[in-house]
């Protein structure tokens, strides 16, 4: 077969890893030949493609981002979208596409299919929010670039008794914000799956100023305040009509410093923890899900996204992977809260 290849959405690190054991296996095992589409769905959109061998995919193993380029375009928003996908994959002799993607990635995927293209899902999101997997590669980098911030912050924090809130990722989902300020010692975390008090969030930076230590809040870029007034750039929305969030970490700062009469600063990760290199964890989980996608496409298994559940790579159908969002459930959350301001 001839197999394209596509990365979408927001890049993150390990999607090379899984380029790499595509074309690897894809190659040596099994005979297949490649075709890299550039830039997420505009690639096939478009008939934007570069060759795609073992030649192209030596050394990418440790690297960012994605050789193929990304990008958040959307056929279906697209004049006849979907039949200039359809005959630019016809015109390269494609006779599948493998698309390593997130929730939009992957649902324009799951329509694909259901059109009659034959399309295998690689989940990648560092959100971790995809359902019918236990993790996501790229979130683990993530968690670990937070983490490190986090960690470097308490010091400066107290050396200047100041409170710092650290805004991350995480427009529905509060995984990377649960998860680093778990790991990083946080003493509030904030979700987008429960509404914040913020006279409550004061209180816990109070007592904390009472242990002598300065408070570090970590606060997801979607979390909103009891009032359900969500803090956003602007109004515009993207092609898959999300909107641009942002602010709601410095909101929260300038509501803190007023409330508790302590000094306090905003610190906003945005993409770097989507940069650089990725974890040992995020490059094995990365090449594996590659490996079992290259089995699903040459057995001819279409319609599948490659998924990791408990150890395992098993195989689900694309339409029960993006059917809804995997948010942190309460239980999860209350666990975090034992340390609150403490």
């Amino acid at each position: 077969m001839r197999i394209g290849v596509l990365t979408g959405g927001g890049d993150c690190p390990g999607l090379n890893a899984v380029i790499r054991a595509v074309v690897r296996k894809g190659v040596a095992t099994y005979g297949h030949e490649f075709v890299g589409f550039q830039d997420g769905w505009k690639g096939p959109l478009e008939g934007l493609s570069k060759p795609l061998g073992i030649a192209e995919v030596r050394g990418i193993l440790p690297r960012g981002g994605t050789i193929l380029g990304s990008s958040r375009t959307n056929p279906f928003k697209i004049e006849n979208g979907v039949e200039r996908i359809k005959d630019n994959l016809a015109e390269q002799g494609v006779d599948a596409l493998i698309a390593i993607g997130g929730e939009d990635t992957l649902g324009v995927a799951t329509k694909l299919y259901e059109l009659g293209v034959h399309v295998i899902g690689v989940p990648k999101t560092i959100d971790n929010d995809l359902g019918a997997t236990d993790y996501t590669f790229g979130f683990d980098t993530a968690v670990n670039i937070a983490m490190e911030a986090i960690d470097r912050l308490h010091t400066t924090a107290e050396s200047h008794h100041r409170t710092l809130v650290v805004e991350v990722m995480g427009r529905h989902a509060g995984w990377i914000a649960l998860h680093a300020g778990l790991a990083g010692g946080a003493n509030v975390i904030l979700l987008p799956e429960r509404n914040f008090d913020v006279e409550q969030v004061a209180g816990y930076v109070e007592k904390r100023f009472q242990h002598q230590y300065a408070p570090i809040v970590v606060v997801a870029e979607g979390a909103q305040p009891l009032e359900g007034q969500m803090v956003l750039q602007n109004q515009e929305l993207d092609a898959f009509g999300h909107v641009r969030l942002g602010g709601i970490g410095q909101w929260l700062a300038e509501q803190l410093e007023a409330k508790t009469g302590k000094e306090a600063r905003t610190v906003v990760l945005g993409h770097i923890q989507r940069g650089g290199t990725p974890t040992a964890f995020d490059r094995v989980l990365a090449t594996r899900l590659g490996l079992q996608a290259i089995d699903a496409a040459h057995e001819g298994d279409w319609g599948k996204m490659v998924a990791m559940q408990s150890t395992d790579i098993v195989r689900v159908p694309l339409a029960e992977a993006t059917r809804e969002l995997k948010t942190v459930p309460l239980e999860r959350y209350a666990e975090a809260e034992v340390f609150f301001g403490s």
